[in-house]
């Protein structure tokens, strides 16, 4: 009987949940990755993650940038409907920038690689090319969601690595210790007016975390589908 010798690392050929969404952070905090670097990031096959850019999150790559792939009329319509809605009420005076906090996930590599045109050097004829040590998939990384407001940071907080940010997680170590310091910050007005701004991700989007915001008082800013911009 043959059978294959255990090996480290996850299989390349993943397609879960948490590599989609991995992905999907990566793309949205650098449009100009190449399949190349997210390869090198995530430890998973060419084909694993093509295969998540343009099956999972419908992106294909125009100019170095993924867009999202053809859209359809209402993601467009939507899309337009949601920034002309969130436009007005600033207009009109029933809402200000001072009261909405925005908020997302971002990887932090520790040592930044930088691209072929930031890494151009002068040298003289005869002097071999600079050399570019390019980062390497298991390249010091960490995960930090971090919230703020007009007046600064409200919270900046690092995830363990391993840990998944479900919705327990996201109420818990994010969305608890913002209203905390918003309440420190506003003792007589607390949570009242404030508005917050995060994307569509699963762990937002969840009934639990609606439920809990909606307790505190707290109005959900509308996120256009299929939009990374915050």
């Amino acid at each position: 009987e043959i059978e294959d010798e255990e090996r480290s690392g996850r299989p390349v050929t993943e397609t879960t949940l948490d590599n989609i969404e991995e992905i999907r952070s990566i793309v949205n905090d650098d449009p100009h990755v190449t399949i190349a670097e997210l390869q090198e990031h995530t430890g998973l096959s060419y084909g694993t993650v093509h295969r998540i850019l343009s099956d999972h999150l419908e992106l294909r790559k125009i100019t170095a940038r993924y867009i999202p792939k053809q859209l359809t009329d209402y993601q467009r319509n939507e899309r337009v409907r949601i920034c002309k809605e969130n436009l007005s009420k600033f207009t009109e005076g029933g809402w200000r920038l001072s009261d909405v906090i925005t908020g997302d996930e971002s990887w932090f590599f520790h040592q930044q690689t930088g691209r072929k045109v930031s890494n151009a050097a002068w040298v003289a004829k005869d002097d071999p090319p600079p050399t570019i040590i390019r980062r390497n998939k298991f390249a010091p990384k960490t995960l930090f969601c971090i919230f703020f407001k007009s007046t600064g940071p409200l919270l900046i907080h690092r995830v363990e690595r391993g840990q998944t940010i479900d919705r327990h997680y996201y109420i818990e170590n994010c969305l608890q210790p913002v209203i905390e310091e918003i309440k420190k910050q506003r003792p007589s007005s607390g949570t009242h007016a404030i508005k917050l701004h995060h994307d569509n991700g699963r762990a937002h989007v969840h009934q639990d975390v609606l439920d809990y915001l909606r307790s505190e008082g707290i109005t959900i800013v509308q996120h256009p589908p299929n939009s990374p911009d915050l």
